[in-house]
């Protein structure tokens, strides 16, 4: 009935999202007052959509907020230091309903230096494959542990468990980034 998308961008997902579940009233967060001016202009004039106030995912609160059937944190954790990652995920664990799904999508760290590397050339030849100029896909690539901090798979199964979801699935893997899925 109720979903939070935290960490937004641009509304992208949520846009998506409405036309398959049309009963799902949403709620929209996202630190960045930019992030969040392109959102509410693309989904300007829906009623089912609400937006916070700029605010990250660890200083929400179900006191100010309510509970939530689904939340989803798409590329939006991997920014977070280890500590605040820790808190946004146990933010979200505390407002979701008993039996509420939450879906986390981020960029992840491989196991070893090889398969970092090698990730990393799959991920530039993908995106230069898709459009992007050199330039662009190199500065993406330099920004892998110094603007995003990715954590492997099973780091971020670790402090989803721990922060008490009883079910934890891998739902999806790619290169240098991963889906989860957890039930509480």
């Amino acid at each position: 009935k109720v979903w939070l998308d935290t960490g937004c961008g641009t509304g992208t997902f949520v846009e998506r999202a409405l036309e398959h579940f049309p009963d799902t009233r949403f709620i929209l967060a996202d630190p960045s007052v930019d992030m969040l001016a392109e959102a509410k202009k693309k989904l300007s004039g829906r009623e089912r959509v609400k937006f916070l106030e700029p605010i990250s995912t660890q200083d929400l609160s179900k006191e100010d907020i309510g509970s939530f059937d689904v939340i989803t944190a798409i590329q939006s954790h991997h920014y977070l230091s280890n500590d605040d990652r820790i808190k946004a995920t146990k933010v979200c664990y505390d407002l979701l309903n008993e039996s509420g799904v939450y879906v986390t999508f981020e960029n992840i760290r491989p196991l070893t230096e090889i398969g970092t590397k090698i990730g990393k050339r799959n991920w530039k030849s993908f995106q230069l494959s898709h459009g992007r100029d050199l330039e662009t896909v190199e500065n993406h690539l330099k920004r892998f542990d110094t603007v995003f901090f990715p954590l492997t798979v099973d780091q971020h199964i670790s402090i989803l468990k721990g922060a008490g979801f009883k079910e934890v699935e891998l739902l999806w893997y790619s290169y240098l980034q991963a889906g989860v899925y957890c039930i509480k």
